[in-house]
């Protein structure tokens, strides 16, 4: 039973699902950050970085929980910009 329970806390620890590449890309943008400066920290190239933010590719692991974390602490400091937009509805 133990391994079993070890096994269900090792997936509870996994890195969240990243939002959609639109969120991702609004919410560095809302820091004000560019994608150069995010990938410069990061120490990958900028391109690597555009990857990650327009969902082509996805970080590797140990990048992957860094790069939540920033999108979480960044969702934190502007909670507006996650919040899905209105729907227009039809008069």
């Amino acid at each position: 039973m133990s391994e079993l329970l070890d096994a269900v806390e090792a997936l509870l620890a996994r890195p969240e699902l990243l939002p959609s590449p639109e969120v991702r890309a609004r919410l560095r943008k809302a820091d004000g950050l560019t994608q150069e400066e995010v990938a410069e920290v990061f120490g990958v190239t900028r391109v690597a970085f555009h990857r990650w933010e327009t969902g082509v590719a996805k970080p590797r692991r140990r990048h992957l929980e860094a790069y939540v974390r920033l999108l979480d602490g960044w969702a934190a400091k502007h909670p507006d910009v996650v919040q899905p937009e209105p729907t227009q509805q039809a008069g």
